[in-house]
């Protein structure tokens, strides 16, 4: 079992950053996948990040952040981050953290959640 809490979320101007935290307790941390999904109403959650578990700690991205978002862990503090730079207005979104070990784009796969941090990009 895997408890998740994202923290950093707030309003930014278009152009700024933000760093998402999102911290773990429970086992096995460092062997899952973490994730970082956002969501906005009326929408389904859209796959934004995912770093792998192991020593290389290969990352994954969607095309629409790819060069402006940076996904790390710290397995030792367990917790995953989510820098976001040069951020949009349609970067607006509820962003979750995740946890889980299959098809890593896919919100599906994932087995645990966090209750989200509501980030603003305002133009």
């Amino acid at each position: 079992q895997v408890q998740l809490a994202e923290s950093g979320g707030g309003l930014v101007q278009a152009g700024g950053s933000l760093r998402l935290s999102c911290a773990a307790s429970g086992r096995s941390f460092s062997s899952y996948v973490m994730g970082w999904f956002r969501q906005t109403p009326g929408k389904e959650r859209e796959f934004v990040a995912a770093i792998s578990w192991g020593r290389f700690m290969i990352t994954y991205y969607a095309d629409s952040v790819k060069g402006r978002f940076t996904i790390s862990r710290d397995n030792a503090k367990n917790t995953v981050y989510l820098q976001m730079n040069s951020l949009k207005p349609e970067d607006t979104a509820a962003y979750y953290c995740a946890a889980g070990n299959g098809d890593r784009r896919q919100a599906a796969s994932y087995d645990y959640w966090g209750q989200g941090t509501h980030v603003t990009v305002s133009s």
